[in-house]
C-alpha cells in the first residue's frame, strides 16, 4: 500500500465515495420500505378486525333478502292461488 500512486489512491477514494452514496441510498430505501411495511401491517390488522362485523352484516342481509323473497312468493300465492 505504501507504494500506491496518487492516481490509484484517487481512484480508490472515488470508489469509496460511490460506495458511500450507494449505501446511503440503500438505507433510505430500506427506511421507506420499512414504513410502507408498517402501514401495510396496520391496514391488514384493521381488515382482520373488521371481518367479523362484515360477516354479521352479510348474515343480516341474507336474512332480509330471504324475508323479501318469502313475502313476494306469499303475495303471489295469495293472489293467484287463493
Amino acid at each position: 500500500m505504501s507504494d500506491m500512486s496518487f492516481k490509484q489512491a484517487k481512484e480508490l477514494v472515488e470508489k469509496m465515495e460511490f460506495s458511500e452514496i450507494a449505501l446511503k441510498k440503500a438505507v433510505v430505501n430500506l427506511e421507506k420500505s420499512s414504513q410502507n411495511f408498517e402501514t401495510t401491517l396496520k391496514h391488514q390488522e384493521d381488515i382482520i378486525n373488521k371481518l367479523p362485523y362484515a360477516d354479521k352484516k352479510l348474515s343480516y342481509m341474507y336474512i332480509a333478502v330471504a324475508a323479501n323473497i318469502g313475502l313476494i312468493v306469499g303475495l303471489l300465492i295469495g293472489k293467484y292461488l287463493l
